[in-house]
């Protein structure tokens, strides 16, 4: 992305490309006493149940965060969301509100990208904070980024932090990304999870990790991308979709339909890769699949081996990221980084060069 240099005008973090070509901003970090203003722009918190929001509330305010939030987060329709003009009435003035410092997002869902059209996204740039929120919520945050400058962050919701057990990697990196200013280097996690916690949080089956699936060494170095590979799809062919030249895709496959899972993340993989300078991705980073997609690094091996267009970039799978637990939280359009050589993976990322 060229030479870039960081400075402050206005009170915003800005780092900007010498020659021009983008400007990044970057929220400030958090510190005790800051508000946190949770919305639901994807399923409705009335899903949530109301001892789930207590446990989440309790886990903020142990950080030293207020917890607020949005007017029409309870609202729930027909198909578990509620109406665009709630939803985009909440994210606006979650953006408006100067004592407001962080967002977060109740849960994901599936109809996120409905927003898109009517996001005031000159209010975002004048008033830059931190988002964060993964699977439906990828669409936001991508468009969000290309539209103004602004990083996102691809990492827990609020529903998360009602986790009782399995909580501690995600919140080791939520406080790692939002309170210090840090390059951050991932460790894997040593168990993970893929259930329905919430239904019920004393009977988890926890699995060894098994490590990095390495499918293709080398290293890479670019501004990350993506998130939740089918609300990232929804991005394709439209103007919010970001650039792909000199980046590092985040992937993670999320499926609603049970018995196509692999086919489907095939299929979606090749919309990526018919994208805009897909020919200048660096490097390509999968987040662990669910076990409903029995998925193996045979079956990832052969699907990534028969595209041409990924011979030659470095390819990781198996992340602390997507739809199991723990995750880590990710800047997107932070930078970052990555080494695959003689089974040993390093991925580190930060906000600016």
């Amino acid at each position: 992305m060229g030479v870039h240099s960081r400075f402050s005008w206005h009170g915003l973090n800005i780092c900007s490309d010498i020659k021009g070509y983008f400007v990044k901003i970057i929220a400030d970090k958090l510190k005790q006493g800051d508000e946190i203003r949770v919305i639901a722009p994807s399923m409705s918190m009335q899903i949530i149940s109301k001892e789930n929001i207590a446990l989440a509330v309790k886990v903020f305010e142990s950080l030293g965060l207020q917890v607020t939030f949005g007017k029409h987060v309870k609202e729930i329709d027909l198909l578990q969301s509620s109406s665009v003009e709630g939803r985009i009435q909440d994210l606006n003035e979650a953006f408006s509100d100067k004592n407001v410092k962080g967002i977060l997002t109740v849960i994901g869902g599936f109809n996120a990208n409905q927003l898109l059209k009517y996001i005031d996204y000159d209010l975002i740039k004048r008033n830059p904070k931190i988002f964060c929120g993964f699977s439906d919520i990828t669409a936001l945050q991508n468009a969000i980024f290309h539209k103004t400058g602004l990083i996102t962050y691809s990492g827990p919701h609020f529903s998360t932090f009602a986790m009782k057990q399995g909580f501690e990697y995600i919140l080791d990196y939520f406080k790692r990304i939002f309170f210090e200013n840090n390059k951050i280097t991932v460790t894997q996690s040593q168990q993970w999870a893929d259930d329905a916690w919430f239904l019920n949080q004393e009977n988890r089956t926890f699995y060894d990790n098994e490590g990095y699936w390495i499918l293709h060494e080398g290293e890479a170095r670019g501004t990350i991308i993506g998130g939740s590979l089918s609300p990232f799809q929804l991005l394709h062919g439209t103007n919010y979709m970001p650039s792909l030249e000199k980046t590092i895709l985040f992937l993670e496959a999320d499926s609603i339909a049970d018995g196509l899972d692999v086919v489907e993340f095939d299929r979606d993989l090749q919309s990526v890769l018919h994208q805009p300078h897909f020919d200048q991705v660096q490097a390509l980073v999968i987040g662990r699949f669910e076990k409903k997609f029995k998925m193996d690094q045979q079956k990832l091996k052969f699907i990534i081996d028969s595209r041409r267009e990924l011979k030659n970039i470095p390819i990781v799978a198996n992340a602390d990221f997507g739809h199991t637990n723990p995750i880590f939280t990710f800047p997107i359009g932070g930078i970052g980084e990555l080494k695959a050589y003689q089974g040993k993976v390093e991925i580190a990322y930060k906000e600016i060069e």
